[in-house]
């Protein structure tokens, strides 16, 4: 019986790699950025580069800034581990599970290499026809394409040297 994420970190049989996420020893790490188009009926292909590591089911929830968050399930149920372990009488844990949690969709890949996505996460992204697909370390995000042009864009990349120097981050 193979024991989970959560299980085996508790035993010390998986200790975290640097990147948020991921795991040492797991090569999943997301990167790269994939325009893809989302079909009259919700459908959308996942790019194969991201399909490989995230196999023919996982996990899609509400994202932060209006974009949707993609998961390994093993990822998610950690995730969700770590949040159960906060209290419920805690308004705002409650208000981060109804976020996260009931906004979550276990999804398939059919042979296409397409997923279903409710139309209440396609709401949430304002998502009706070009995406991107952006690999952000540890999960894949999805976003309208107007809007990743938008928080994408970087009028000085000055400021982003200067954000990784304030987070002690050099290259």
């Amino acid at each position: 019986m193979v024991e989970s994420a959560t299980q085996s970190l508790k035993s010390g049989s998986l200790v975290p790699a640097v990147y948020p996420g991921g795991w040492a020893g797991d090569e999943s790490m997301f990167m790269g950025e994939y325009n893809h188009t989302i079909d009259a009926k919700g459908r959308l292909i996942i790019p194969s580069k991201f399909r490989d590591t995230l196999g023919n089911e996982f996990v899609v929830t509400k994202g932060l800034e209006g974009c949707l968050f993609v998961f390994e399930r093993y990822e998610f149920d950690s995730f969700i581990d770590k949040l159960n372990e906060k209290s419920d009488l805690e308004a705002n844990v409650r208000k981060i599970k109804r976020f996260f949690i009931s906004g979550a969709q276990e999804v398939d890949v059919d042979k296409q290499g397409r997923i279903l996505l409710p139309a209440v996460l396609r709401e949430h992204a304002s998502l009706e026809k070009d995406v991107v697909f952006a690999g952000v370390g540890g999960h894949v995000e999805i976003w309208d394409k107007s809007r990743w042009d938008e928080i994408s864009a970087y009028d000085d990349i000055n400021d982003i040297a200067e954000e990784l120097a304030a987070f002690g981050i050099s290259f």
